[in-house]
């Protein structure tokens, strides 16, 4: 089973312009988000994802591998697609580039599921976590998912699910870590199928895999990414390398 990891990674960011090539500690954010990905050595390869000449450069000229996007994407499902169709892959992790202090154990947590799908019924696999405070709960940036006794998602939203109507019942909430684990056929069928009103109304790109009948495994982490999405996150990440 070859595994490969791929950091899409937007030049253009609607709250932090650039971020992706700010300097953190003398490299650049993009820079160490793939030599981590790479120094977890749970990779057959790694490979940066771009629509931008600036990013692409910047790995290549590191030594990196670097794939150049052709179109336009809403997704970024839909980038990753275009660029590991006709490459030899089975299960491609979305990495997210804005997250240069990669933690092994969420990413060998999906990989996993993968190994033990020995009859091939997981399409994806994700992570959730378990949020408990009310202000987090009811955050629409928090995004919530509920799943069955086997842990697939039966659904995700920006809303409050389920709906606490019964108190004290033993419910848990549990949202939604973007790190994504993907059949490589699953993915190009994303790739090719449209956009329907779930997915458009929530804004959530997962909720197409689930309106088309794709099987999406959770597993549980305790991991808390460390992103970048503001300067203020990126003068942190600074001090974290002092």
């Amino acid at each position: 089973m070859k595994i490969i990891a791929v950091i899409p990674a937007r030049y253009a960011s609607t709250r932090f312009s650039a971020k992706l090539m700010q300097d953190l500690g003398g490299k650049t954010v993009i820079l160490r988000t793939y030599e981590a990905a790479i120094n977890t050595h749970l990779f057959d390869d790694v490979f940066v994802v771009t629509d931008s000449d600036l990013i692409y450069d910047e790995i290549v000229s590191h030594g990196g591998k670097a794939i150049r996007s052709i179109k336009e994407h809403e997704s970024g499902s839909d980038r990753i697609a275009e660029a590991v169709e006709n490459l030899d892959v089975d299960i491609v992790i979305n990495v997210q580039g804005d997250e240069p202090f990669i933690d092994a154990e969420p990413l060998a947590k999906v990989i996993e599921i993968f190994r033990n799908d020995l009859d091939e019924k997981v399409d994806l696999a994700s992570l959730m976590r378990e949020i408990t405070n009310e202000d987090d709960i009811n955050n629409p940036n928090n995004v919530k998912v509920v799943v069955d006794q086997n842990g697939f998602a039966l659904y995700f939203s920006r809303s409050v699910i389920p709906y606490p109507r019964e108190k004290n019942v033993g419910v848990r909430y549990m949202q939604h870590i973007g790190i994504y684990a993907f059949r490589k056929e699953a993915l190009l069928d994303f790739y090719s199928l449209p956009m329907k009103s779930l997915e458009a109304s929530e804004k959530l790109e997962q909720l197409r895999y689930l309106e088309f009948g794709k099987k999406i495994k959770m597993v549980e982490t305790t991991h808390v990414g460390i992103g970048i999405d503001t300067l203020e996150d990126l003068e942190k990440a600074r001090k974290m390398l002092e």
